[in-house]
């Protein structure tokens, strides 16, 4: 089963308090990043990419290669991918 989510390019001006979109996701997943999570690909991830999931507003980190972040099609990833929340305020810049 795979889950459906388009990729949100022109994120550059986005900025976390992580180093990087892909330490967001590490830190926030607790998992390894390991390979790119569109189905059928077994490039490592490099980045971390802004995407939505099919019915949702929301922006989420999800690791990929850096040729699935360049995509502007829908994607197809793996049903077990962990989805972080890329709203800053509900992570790495939450008060605590």
């Amino acid at each position: 089963m795979a889950i459906t989510v388009k990729n949100i390019n022109g994120t550059p001006a986005s900025k976390c308090k992580c180093g990087s979109w892909l330490d967001h996701w590490d830190k926030f997943s607790g998992l390894q990043t390991g390979t790119c999570r569109v189905v059928g690909c077994n490039t490592s991830a490099e980045v971390g990419a802004h995407v939505q999931r099919a019915g949702s507003s929301d922006w989420y980190i999800i690791p990929v290669c850096k040729t699935h972040n360049a995509c502007t099609e829908v994607l197809k990833v793996n049903d077990l991918t962990t989805f972080i929340s890329a709203n800053v305020q509900e992570t790495c810049a939450k008060k605590i």
